[in-house]
C-alpha cells in the first residue's frame, strides 16, 4: 500500500468513525444500560479497527464494527453484573431531546414483527425490564425486536447459530411478558401527562403539601434511589403512599434555598427534573435526577432518582 493509499484509508476510517459513532453508542447503551460502558465499547471498537483493520474496503466495514460493538457490549454487561454495587441500580440517564441519542443502526430491511420503538427502548422501564435477561438474550431481543434484524443477521452479529438465536429470542420474549402487559411507550401525549404530573409533584414538594402529594401517588407507589453508595440515599426501595410522600417532603425541605435549581428535561424518553445544589451539605448529592412513571389511572406508581455522579455525567449542565 502506497503512502497515498494509507492516507486515503486513514481518512476513510475517520469518516467511518464519525458516521458510526453515535449509532454504535446507541446500541451499546441499550445493551449495558450504562453511558460510561457505552463510551468504552465505542472507543474499544475503533481501537480494534485501527489496530487490526480488516482487509475489506472502508465502505464495507460497518457490519464488522456492529459485530465487534455488539460482542463488546455483551462482555461489558457481564462485567457490570459481576461487580458489587452499593444499593439499587438504575440505568444512566441520557438526554433524549436530541434525536441522535436514539439512533441505534436499525436493519436495512427491518422485520415487521419487531415490537419496540427506538424511543421506548431507552426508557427506564424498558431498560430495567431487560435486567431479567442474560447478556446474549438481551442482545438478541434488542437486535430482533428493537432494531428489526432477522434471525440470520442476528446470528452473524453475536456469533451463534440461527437456531440458537431463535431459542434465545423466544425465551427473552417470554421473560418480558410482564413488561409487555404494562408497556411504557413515550408518545407525545404520554410525555405531556408525565410532565403535568411531574410539575404537580414538584409543586407539592416546594409548598410542603402532604395532602396534595398523596393524591398524586398511587397506593402501590414505590421509589428507588441510585447513589452508588456515595451520598445519603435509600439503601433499598421504599413502598407505600404515606411513607414515600413523607420521604420526599423531608428531602425537599433539606434542599430548600436560593442555591437550589430545578430544570425539567426530556430524559430517557420522559420528562425528568434535574435538581442542582450550589452548596450541598454533609452527604447531600450536588445533582439529582428525578423521574416519575404513571399508572393507567394517571397516578404516579414509581419515582426513580439518580444521585450517582458518574451516571449523571452523561447529562451536562444547562
Amino acid at each position: 500500500m502506497t503512502a497515498t493509499d494509507s492516507l486515503d484509508r486513514a481518512a476513510g476510517l475517520e469518516a467511518l468513525f464519525r458516521a458510526q459513532q453515535r449509532r454504535l453508542w446507541g446500541l451499546a447503551y441499550r445493551l449495558t444500560g450504562s453511558a460510561e460502558d457505552a463510551d468504552d465499547v465505542v472507543q474499544e471498537s475503533f481501537v480494534r479497527l485501527v489496530a487490526q483493520p480488516p482487509e475489506s474496503p472502508v465502505a464495507e466495514l460497518g457490519p464488522w464494527l456492529k459485530r465487534v460493538a455488539t460482542n463488546l457490549g455483551i462482555d461489558a454487561l457481564r462485567r457490570r453484573r459481576r461487580r458489587e454495587y452499593a444499593g439499587p441500580w438504575l440505568p444512566s440517564p441520557v438526554d433524549t431531546s436530541a434525536a441522535e441519542w436514539l439512533d441505534a443502526q436499525p436493519s436495512e430491511s427491518p422485520d415487521p414483527e419487531a415490537r419496540y420503538g427506538v424511543v421506548e427502548s431507552v426508557t427506564f422501564a424498558f431498560l430495567l425490564a431487560l435486567e431479567v435477561l442474560g447478556p446474549r438474550q438481551r442482545a438478541v431481543l434488542l437486535l430482533r425486536d428493537v432494531l428489526g434484524y432477522s434471525a440470520r443477521e442476528t446470528a452473524d452479529l453475536i456469533g451463534a447459530s440461527e437456531g440458537n438465536v431463535r431459542v434465545l429470542h423466544a425465551r427473552a420474549r417470554t421473560a418480558l411478558a410482564e413488561y409487555d402487559a404494562n408497556r411504557c411507550i413515550p408518545t407525545p401525549a404520554l410525555q405531556a401527562r408525565h410532565r403535568g404530573a411531574l410539575d404537580l409533584f414538584l409543586g407539592c414538594l416546594l409548598t410542603q403539601d402532604m395532602r396534595g402529594l398523596e393524591a398524586l401517588l398511587a397506593e402501590s407507589i414505590h421509589t428507588v434511589t441510585d447513589a452508588a453508595g456515595e451520598y445519603t440515599a435509600l439503601a433499598t426501595p421504599m413502598a407505600g403512599r404515606a411513607r414515600v410522600a413523607r420521604f420526599y417532603l423531608a428531602a425537599a425541605l433539606q434542599r430548600r434555598g436560593p442555591g437550589t435549581h430545578i430544570e425539567v428535561r426530556l430524559v430517557n424518553g420522559l420528562p425528568a427534573a434535574l435538581i442542582t445544589l450550589e452548596q450541598p451539605v454533609r452527604r447531600q448529592a450536588p445533582r439529582t435526577l428525578l423521574q416519575c412513571e404513571l399508572d393507567s389511572d394517571g397516578q404516579i406508581r414509581v419515582v426513580r432518582t439518580v444521585l450517582a455522579p458518574r451516571k449523571l455525567a452523561a447529562l451536562p449542565p444547562a
